[in-house]
């Protein structure tokens, strides 16, 4: 067996633009590098399963990879996830993998003991999804073949990805995973990002800018 671990990373520098009414810019590319690292940090522990890839064309995130020692399939055109990871597992296939593993950049809680559950829980055919914690995204899709389904992503891809799943016949298991579940788009996910417990990288960050731990105003605790 041959796994392929592909991390989608597109413009850092443009990144989390839903986070505008909480972040300056400059502040989006800070938090964007670290959620990044902390995914980065997690795939090291298990590269003695995973080929790690980065698949982009962001300077920032190249020198990332080159840092941990893993591979990059640029992706030139910088579209969209969606079509990163459909030339990335196109290049997979050619490469004689049978299973692909897609995770996102902006997942900082991921673990490499729920990348290693993945791959222990994955069937001889078929597939395991992780979902968002609110069960709209898709956190993390393992596909053996690597190209049983096609992906597509975006705010609400689960329901979809299970959909094209059943068309194929072949088994697909569901894991909830606390790590891997919470992806940051929105103010809302910062907070609770901040409020869980750990120590990554973004969560060390959004505290010294101290989200997530201001005291409400006496007027909006009573209310």
């Amino acid at each position: 067996m041959r796994a392929a671990l592909l991390i989608p990373v597109k413009n850092l520098t443009n990144a989390k633009q839903r986070l505008g009414e909480a972040l300056d810019q400059a502040r989006r590319l800070q938090l964007a590098e670290a959620m990044l690292r902390d995914v980065l940090t997690a795939a090291a522990g298990v590269t003695g399963r995973f080929d790690v890839y980065l698949v982009t064309g962001d300077a920032h995130a190249q020198n990332m990879a080159a840092e941990f020692n893993f591979g990059v399939i640029e992706d030139t055109r910088n579209e969209s996830e969606t079509a990163a990871i459909e030339m990335a597992t196109a290049w997979c296939a050619r490469q004689g993998y049978d299973t692909t593993v897609v995770v996102p950049g902006d997942i900082p809680l991921i673990t490499a003991a729920e990348l290693h559950s993945v791959l222990d829980a994955a069937p001889a055919e078929g597939a395991v999804f992780v979902p968002a914690y609110d069960r709209r995204g898709s956190n993390c899709i393992l596909r053996r073949p690597a190209a049983i389904i096609p992906l597509r992503f975006g705010n609400d891809s689960f329901l979809p990805h299970c959909e094209a799943m059943k068309q194929t016949g072949k088994p697909l298991i569901i894991l909830e995973m606390p790590g891997i579940g919470l992806d940051i788009d929105n103010p809302l996910e910062l907070e609770l990002l901040v409020q869980r417990d750990g120590d990554t990288h973004a969560q060390r960050l959004l505290r010294s800018w101290g989200i997530g731990t201001q005291e409400p105003e006496p007027w909006e605790a009573a209310g």
